[in-house]
C-alpha cells in the first residue's frame, strides 16, 4: 500500500489508471462462459465524426459510463459500444468548407477524388470526441469502435435498403420535401427547426381578365415566387367570390400569364382576404391543391435559391431573398402592391445550415416504416421502458401521425444508394412498375454483372438511415460469422440507451422498428438483381405480426433514459455561437474528470432541463478533496488489518466493544446502499449522488470520524473502530466508483482493498442485505436503539451549533450551556457530555432544573440555553423566538386541518393516521417550549 498524499492530484490519477485499464483490456465485453451471468449492454448514440465534446456529450456520457460501471460491479458481463456517425451534410460541409479557403468547390475534384478528400479529413481529425471523452474516464470496449461508413457496416446499411425495396417498403417518387439551398440536399421534417421571423407580408391585386378594372387580392410572405403562380384558390361558399370562379387573372409579374380562379374547401376564408394563390412547385398545401386540380407546377427556383429563367428576365439569376426585395419593387411600379405590413411567423430552418429551408417538388425515395404497431405496442406494454415516463406519450403520438421518410440525400458523402438504372432510360420518367422491372432498374449489393450498361443513383441515404440499425449492425449483423464474434446472440438486446428526447423521433423510434423488422430467425432478404422477384408484403411490409415472446427478443433496448437540456443561467441552451457553454476540458484541467462528472450529475434530476453553474462543478471536486482527507487520515490512524474482503473486515470487529456511534454509522451506512440501489433502479442519478454526499460528508466525516478520534487514543476500541472506518470506507467507495472511478481506484489500491493487479470493478458489490448477513455471522447485529439515541444527539448538536452561531458564536469555544431535559433524555446526554462538548465546541455542558431569560433552542434531548454571561443580544433573542412560533403554529394549523379532513381520515392507512397525530403532538410539545423560552425572556 502507498502513503496517500498530503493533497489529491487528479491530472496525475486520471493519467495512471486510464492507461493501466486500458493495458489490462478491463472495459473488454465478452461472453461470460457462464450462461447464468447476465449481459449487461450500452450502445453510444454515435456523436458526429465533425464532433468535439460539449457539456451535453459529458452529461450523456457520463451517465452511460456510471451504468456500466455500476453493472461490472453487480456481477453483469458488460459491454459499451463506442462509436461515430459519419454524419453526411456536416461532414460535407466541413470539407467543402476548407475547399472554398482553395478557391475550389467538390465539383472541382469530382466524385471519387472529393471523397478522397473526406476520408482524409476523417482518418485525421474525425476521432477526437472519443479521445475527449477518454479524459472523461469513459469505460467503453475502445477494441469495438464502430464508424457508421466502415466496410461491414456500409453493408449492414445497404442489405436494409435491398431487403425493404424487394417488400416494397421503399419507392420512389416526386414529393414536396423541405430543401436546404446551401447543402442542396432534402431534409426530413425532424431536421427542420421552427423559428420565429418577423417579417412583411404583401397585399398583391391581379386583374381580372374578362373584367379590367376588377382586381381579386391575396396575401403572401413571397412575392418572387408569383412568376410560379398557375391559380388563385377561394372557397367554394365564400359569397365574396361567387361570380369569379372560373374566371381568369393575370399575374402581375414574371412572363405574362392567364391563371384560372379555382374553387377548393381547404382555403381558409379568414386569413387575408380568402384567396389564395396558388403555387405548386414552393408550397406544400399548394402542392397539394395543384394535385385535386391537376395544374401544372412551375419552379422558379434553382436548387441553390436562385431564381431561374422562369421567374422572368427581371428576377432570374437573383438570391430568393434579393428577388423578394425585387418582386415587391416590381409589383409597386405596376400597381399592383396593395399593401405591405409587418409579419411575425414561424419559418423553418435547416437544423445543419441556419438558413430558411424551400418547400422543393424533387424525385426522393421513400421509405414506409416497417413493424409501427409492434413499435407502439413495445413501448405501451412495457416492453421498453422510458425514463421519465411522460416521453412514451410523446413517442406514441408521432407513433400515431407517422408519415413516410424521405431517406435521399443529394451528397456524396454517404452511403450511395444501390440502385442502378439501364443506360439509356430517362429515370425521371420511371413509373413504380419500372422500378420493379430487373430489365431496367437493378437494386443489388454488388452490383450488375455489366456495369457498362447501368448507371448508379447519385443520391446518398439520409444518415439516420444507417444509424438506426446501430444496435445490431455494431455487433456484426448481418454476418453470421461476425454476428458470432461480436456476441450479437449475448449481447443482444441491448439493456439502456442514454440519450435526449430531441431525437426520440430521428434515432429512438426508428431503431425500434428495424430492431423489430431485423432482429427475427429469418435471413435478411436476398440482394435482387436480374431474374429475381421482389418478395410481397402486408401492408406495412412485415410477413405477420410478431407474438409476444418475439417481440421481447427483438426490441433493440429494454430502457431508454432521456437526459436534459444543459441551459445558462439565463436559460438559453449552451452553444457555441452563443458563446455560453464552457470547454468541458477546461473544466477537468480546473476540477478533475471525477469533480466534473460528481458535479454534474448533482445537477441533473431525471430527464429535467439543467442550470449549469460552475460552483456545482468545483463542490464536485470539494467532495473529492474531502473523500481523499477522510482516507488519508484512516491510513495514518493506524496499521490496516486485513481488507481483501468484506467478510475479512467483518471477521476483525468485535461487538463487544461496539458503541452507539458505530451502531449508528453501520445502519445509515445500510440505509445509503438501499437509497443507491433504489437510485439505480428508477434511473435517479442525481438523488443517488446527493445521497451518497450527504451520508459520507455528514454521517462519516463530520460525525463519526469526529468521534472516532477519542476511540482511537483507547488501546480498548482503537482496533474496532479502524475495522468501522475500513468497513464503511470499502464500501463507500464502491458505491462512489461509478460517479467517480479515478480517485475511488486510487484509494481502494492504497487502503489495501485490492489485490495488485486487480482493480475496483473486479469485486462484485454486497447489496445492503448481504452486508446484513454478512454483518450477523460475524456477531453483529445492528441495535436499533443505540441508533435512535446516536439520532438524538445529532439533533441536539446540530440545534446548539445553530443556538451559537444565531448570536454570531459560531466560532467560540468558551461559551457555557445548560440543559433542561427529562431524566430519560438527560441519561442519554450525561453519558456523552466530554464527546457533545467537543462536537458542539462549549466549555462546560450541564443540567439545569430551570434556566430563565437566556437565549434557547429546542433539541430532541430537551433545551438547550445559552449562558447569559456570554454576549447575547436579548432583544434580537425575542424576535427569533417570535418567527419560530409563528412558524410552529402554520405546521400545526396545516396538521389539524389534515386530521379534521374525513376523505383523508377516511382513506389514509392506519400508520400513516398515527404518524400525523404524533406529528401534531410533537409540533404543540415544541411550540409550549418556545413560548416558555419567550415569556422567559421578558
Amino acid at each position: 500500500m502507498a502513503e496517500i498524499s498530503k493533497s489529491y492530484e487528479p491530472r496525475d490519477v486520471e493519467k495512471k489508471w486510464y492507461a493501466a485499464w486500458l493495458a489490462a483490456g478491463a472495459f473488454a465485453g465478452k461472453v461470460a462462459p457462464d450462461p447464468a451471468v447476465e449481459p449487461y449492454t450500452i450502445v453510444i448514440p454515435p456523436p458526429n465524426v465533425t464532433g468535439v465534446l460539449t457539456m451535453g456529450h459529458v452529461l450523456n456520457n457520463a451517465i452511460q459510463d456510471i451504468l456500466i460501471r455500476r453493472a461490472r460491479l453487480e456481477g453483469f458481463s458488460a459491454l459499451w459500444i463506442p462509436g461515430t456517425d459519419h454524419a453526411g451534410i456536416a461532414t460535407q460541409t466541413v470539407v467543402e468548407r476548407e475547399l472554398r479557403k482553395q478557391k475550389k468547390t467538390r465539383h472541382d475534384f469530382g466524385r471519387e477524388k472529393f471523397l478522397e478528400r473526406v476520408w482524409e479529413w476523417r482518418h485525421e481529425k474525425g476521432g477526437i470526441i472519443l479521445e475527449q471523452l477518454r479524459r472523461l474516464g469513459a469505460s467503453c470496449d475502445w477494441d469495438r469502435t464502430q464508424f457508421t461508413m466502415d466496410p461491414h457496416y456500409s453493408r449492414a446499411v445497404l442489405t436494409v435498403f435491398v431487403d425493404l425495396f424487394g417488400k416494397g417498403n421503399i419507392y420512389r417518387g416526386k414529393r414536396m420535401v423541405n430543401w436546404c439551398p446551401v447543402s442542396q440536399t432534402a431534409l426530413s421534417d425532424e431536421e427542420v427547426i421552427m423559428k420565429p421571423v418577423n417579417g412583411t407580408i404583401y397585399r398583391v391585386r391581379y386583374e381580372r381578365v374578362d373584367a379590367p378594372g376588377l382586381f381579386v387580392e391575396v396575401k403572401t410572405t413571397r412575392p418572387e415566387t408569383i412568376p410560379g403562380d398557375v391559380a388563385i384558390a377561394v372557397h367554394p361558399e365564400d359569397p365574396r367570390y361567387a361570380g369569379w370562379i372560373g374566371r381568369k387573372v393575370r399575374r402581375p409579374i414574371g412572363p405574362a400569364a392567364e391563371i384560372p380562379i379555382i374553387a377548393d374547401a381547404s382555403v381558409d376564408r379568414e386569413f387575408g382576404t380568402g384567396a389564395l394563390k396558388i403555387t405548386p412547385a414552393h408550397d406544400k398545401v399548394d402542392f397539394e391543391i395543384g394535385q385535386r386540380h391537376h395544374l401544372p407546377a412551375i419552379d422558379v427556383l434553382e436548387a441553390n435559391g436562385v431564381l431561374n429563367d422562369l421567374a422572368g428576365p427581371e428576377l432570374a439569376g437573383l438570391e430568393r431573398f434579393a428577388g423578394r426585395k425585387k418582386a415587391a419593387e416590381l409589383l409597386r411600379e405596376r400597381g399592383a402592391l396593395v399593401a405591405e405590413e409587418a409579419y411575425a411567423n414561424n419559418v423553418g430552418y435547416s437544423e445543419r445550415a441556419d438558413v430558411p429551408i424551400e418547400p422543393r417538388l424533387t424525385w426522393q425515395w421513400w421509405l414506409k416504416y416497417p413493424r409501427v404497431e409492434e413499435a407502439k405496442a413495445a413501448v405501451r406494454d412495457g416492453h421498453i421502458q422510458f425514463h421519465p415516463e411522460r416521453w412514451s406519450k410523446v413517442y406514441l403520438h408521432w407513433l400515431e401521425n407517422i408519415q413516410d421518410w424521405c431517406i435521399s440525400r443529394q451528397l456524396w458523402w454517404g452511403h450511395r444508394i444501390p440502385v442502378w438504372y439501364r443506360k439509356g432510360l430517362d429515370k425521371e420518367k420511371l413509373t413504380e412498375a419500372d422500378l420493379r422491372d430487373p430489365a431496367k432498374v437493378h437494386v443489388s449489393l454488388e452490383g450488375p454483372a455489366d456495369p457498362e450498361n447501368w448507371t448508379q443513383e447519385d443520391d446518398v441515404l439520409d444518415t439516420w438511415a444507417s444509424s438506426w440499425l446501430w444496435p445490431f449492425a455494431t455487433l456484426g449483423w448481418p454476418d453470421r460469422a461476425a454476428m458470432q464474434r461480436a456476441g450479437l446472440g449475448y449481447f443482444y438486446p441491448t439493456t439502456t440507451l442514454v440519450t435526449g428526447p430531441d431525437i426520440i423521433f430521428f434515432w429512438v423510434a426508428r431503431m425500434i422498428m428495424a430492431g423489430l423488422e431485423f432482429m427475427g430467425p429469418a435471413e435478411p432478404a436476398p440482394a435482387r438483381g436480374e431474374g429475381q422477384e421482389a418478395r410481397g408484403n402486408s401492408g406495412d411490409g412485415s410477413a405477420s405480426r410478431l407474438t409476444e415472446s418475439e417481440l421481447k427478443a427483438r426490441i433493440p433496448f429494454r430502457h431508454v433514459y432521456f437526459t436534459g437540456i444543459i441551459r445558462d443561467q439565463q436559460g438559453r441552451k449552451m452553444s457555441k455561437s452563443l458563446g455560453n457553454s464552457p470547454d468541458p476540458l477546461d473544466l477537468i484541467d480546473k476540477y478533475g474528470a471525477d469533480g466534473l462528472r460528481f458535479g454534474i450529475i448533482s445537477i441533473a434530476p431525471q430527464g429535467q432541463d439543467i442550470r449549469f453553474q460552475e460552483d456545482r462543478i468545483e463542490s464536485g471536486k470539494n467532495f473529492c478533496n474531502k473523500l481523499w482527507n477522510a482516507c488519508r487520515f484512516r491510513q495514518m490512524s493506524g496499521e490496516a488489518g486485513d481488507n481483501s474482503s468484506l467478510a475479512a473486515i467483518v471477521a476483525r470487529l468485535d461487538a463487544r466493544t461496539f458503541d452507539a456511534d458505530d451502531h449508528a454509522i453501520l445502519d445509515r451506512l445500510l440505509a445509503t446502499t438501499r437509497e443507491v440501489e433504489r437510485c439505480f433502479r428508477e434511473f435517479e442519478f442525481s438523488a443517488a449522488v446527493q445521497g451518497l454526499y450527504g451520508f459520507f460528508w455528514n454521517d462519516f466525516c463530520d460525525w463519526y470520524v469526529e468521534v472516532s478520534k477519542s476511540k482511537l487514543q483507547d488501546p480498548v476500541t482503537k482496533a474496532n473502530c479502524l475495522g468501522i472506518q475500513d468497513l464503511v470506507l470499502r464500501q463507500t467507495l464502491l458505491l462512489l466508483h461509478p460517479f467517480i472511478p479515478f480517485i475511488t481506484e486510487e484509494l481502494w489500491r492504497n487502503l489495501g482493498y485490492g489485490a495488485e493487479g486487480k482493480f475496483v470493478e473486479d469485486v462484485r458489490l454486497e447489496d445492503a442485505e448481504e452486508i446484513v448477513d454478512l454483518l450477523q455471522a460475524g456477531g453483529v447485529t445492528v441495535d436499533g436503539a443505540a441508533v435512535a439515541s446516536v439520532e438524538k444527539l445529532k439533533g441536539f448538536v446540530s440545534q446548539a451549533r445553530a443556538l451559537k452561531a444565531e448570536h454570531n458564536l459560531a466560532s467560540r469555544r468558551d461559551v457555557k450551556l445548560f440543559v433542561t431535559a427529562v431524566e430519560a433524555d438527560w441519561s442519554v446526554l450525561a453519558a456523552n457530555l466530554a464527546k457533545l462538548a467537543r462536537m458542539v465546541g462549549a466549555a462546560e455542558l450541564s443540567r439545569r432544573d430551570q434556566v430563565d431569560g437566556a437565549p434557547a433552542m429546542v433539541t430532541p434531548l430537551g433545551t438547550v440555553y445559552l449562558d447569559l454571561a456570554s454576549t447575547v443580544d436579548v432583544g434580537a433573542e425575542r424576535v427569533r423566538l417570535g418567527k419560530e412560533i409563528e412558524q410552529i403554529t402554520k405546521h400545526i394549523a396545516g396538521t389539524e386541518a389534515r386530521l379534521s379532513n374525513q376523505a383523508f381520515v377516511s382513506k389514509a392507512p392506519p400508520a400513516v393516521l398515527e404518524g400525523a397525530r404524533k406529528q401534531l403532538a410533537d409540533q404543540q410539545a415544541k411550540k409550549a417550549e418556545l413560548e416558555r423560552l419567550l415569556k422567559a425572556l421578558t
